[in-house]
């Protein structure tokens, strides 16, 4: 039976089962090797796959600004107005909400490698479609089927590596995947910098180009995609039958199962009255709302810094380049301490005073104001991973998981990014933006103090469970 002084710094669900004891995480040679094989054909192919899916869906932000002192830019171009522009980007949130849960409900029923193929490719194909737009209009019908088919690729993604992945291996793996967004930031800036010396070439404009030229590496690598991204570690025919045993029995007890039965009512039912998950969701909203703002707004803010068109975009590129550095070594830490919860809440902590400073700041003191905008970004995008791992491990049955996920991204992700394309607002702009980094701060305090509330309740709940074992071991999942 687990010793009651390690109870402490187990954050999660137990399940009872009279004939194992508590894993410490100890790990054998033989599945280290399988782990290795599965990491080399799995992270880097879906750290590539959302690399490509965060360069489409925030490249708008870029198109705003390109060449705008020649008027050549997108605004100029569509006859947009800032407020019709975000309305754009929030259609797109919108789209992005309602769809992640049949879309995960999809990527169990037509197997991961088709559902994500096909995402990928339709999204390539509108993001070209949006170098073609010259309206509002068609602006804001682009971008909502553009959300319609990303919906479910980073909840599809955390939902694919439970099939794969004990718990306590998830969090630096969705790290690398979602550390490929704050890469896609910085070659984002530094993509739209070269392309925009583009403007006239071919009679179109360099926004345009930068649709065109980022939407066709998705339509491509979603062939690669639907042929080399496995499914199942059941029916992996890559590893030998030794490895394929291996790596199933390893996840008898915590993973999610390929051939495990599709979600009942009753599995909906159970998950979505389960409370302690909606504080998960709450929480989930807090981190939405800076990851949303930053992903949309950067290049503005920047602009808003002092720093003047294709300048702008290049100086989006340090805050995403160290963002991407404290993300691995956060997710990394949060694993090998077994300390998900507590990460989150230090990181998201980090980050609100970021965003505290830059709004306390005058507004023209840009170098001050420049590095908090990279101690936000940092912590901002430092604590989902942990959060996402930490959630995942909480939920026992492959049905369950796939929709707590989706809820987690739809019910706190999707209404979170929305009010993020709200609060940086154009007329701001001279002032520093203040209440977009107000409201940013107060909601990374809520993300801090909603971990460390989470974190004390699991630790009790483990405590009472451990406590009402008779005398039988008691397996404990270790978050």
């Amino acid at each position: 039976m687990a010793d009651e002084k390690n109870l402490d710094d187990i954050e999660g669900g137990v399940i009872e089962d009279a004939n194992s004891s508590v894993d410490t995480g100890s790990i054998t040679d033989a599945e280290k090797a399988v782990r290795w094989k599965q990491d080399k054909r799995i992270v880097p192919l879906s750290a590539g796959i959302y690399f490509l899916c965060y360069l489409d869906r925030s490249n708008i932000g870029n198109a705003k600004i390109m060449n705008a002192s020649t008027h050549d830019d997108l605004m100029t171009e569509t006859g947009m107005t800032n407020y019709q522009y975000t309305i754009a980007l929030m259609v797109f949130l919108v789209a992005y909400g309602l769809f992640e849960v049949p879309s995960n409900i999809l990527l169990k029923k037509l197997r991961p490698s088709r559902w994500i193929a096909i995402l990928m490719f339709a999204w390539g194909a509108l993001t070209i479609g949006l170098g073609g737009v010259h309206s509002y209009a068609t602006v804001t019908v682009v971008r909502f089927l553009l959300g319609v088919f990303e919906a479910g690729l980073f909840p599809g993604l955390v939902y694919y590596l439970t099939f794969w992945y004990k718990s306590e291996e998830r969090s630096i793996r969705v790290a690398f995947i979602l550390a490929s967004a704050t890469l896609a930031g910085a070659f984002g800036g530094a993509i739209a910098y070269g392309i925009g010396h583009m403007n006239g070439a071919g009679g179109l404009s360099a926004w345009r180009w930068l649709f065109i030229i980022e939407g066709i590496p998705s339509c491509l690598s979603s062939i690669i995609v639907w042929l080399f991204l496995p499914d199942y570690p059941e029916d992996a025919k890559w590893l030998t039958t030794q490895e394929r045993d291996l790596a199933v029995q390893r996840l008898a007890l915590e993973g999610s199962k390929g051939q495990a039965k599709a979600m009942t009512w009753e599995d909906a039912k159970e998950t979505l009255t389960d409370w302690r998950l909606w504080g998960h969701y709450v929480v989930y909203f807090g981190i939405s709302v800076p990851f949303s703002s930053l992903s949309l707004f950067t290049p503005s803010i920047t602009a808003g810094l002092g720093y003047k068109d294709l300048e702008a975009q290049l100086m989006t590129v340090p805050p995403y380049a160290v963002a991407y550095v404290v993300q691995i070594l956060t997710s990394w830490s949060a694993d090998h301490f077994n300390a998900r919860g507590l990460h989150s809440a230090a990181l998201a902590t980090v980050g609100a005073v970021g965003f505290l400073a830059s709004a306390a700041l005058p507004a023209d003191a840009y170098q001050s104001r420049y590095g908090c905008l990279i101690v936000a970004a940092s912590g901002a995008f430092a604590c989902i991973p942990p959060l996402l791992g930490w959630l995942s491990s909480n939920i026992f049955s492959t049905a369950s998981v796939g929709l707590a996920i989706a809820l987690n991204i739809g019910l706190g992700g999707a209404p979170g990014q929305i009010v993020g394309v709200w609060i940086y607002k154009a007329n701001e702009a001279k002032a520093g933006y203040p209440t977009g980094h107000w409201t940013n701060a107060a909601l990374l305090f809520l993300v801090a103090a909603g971990c460390v509330m989470l974190r004390l309740y699991y630790a009790r709940r483990n405590k009472r469970i451990l406590s009402q074992g008779n005398g039988q071991e008691v397996r404990l999942f270790r978050y």
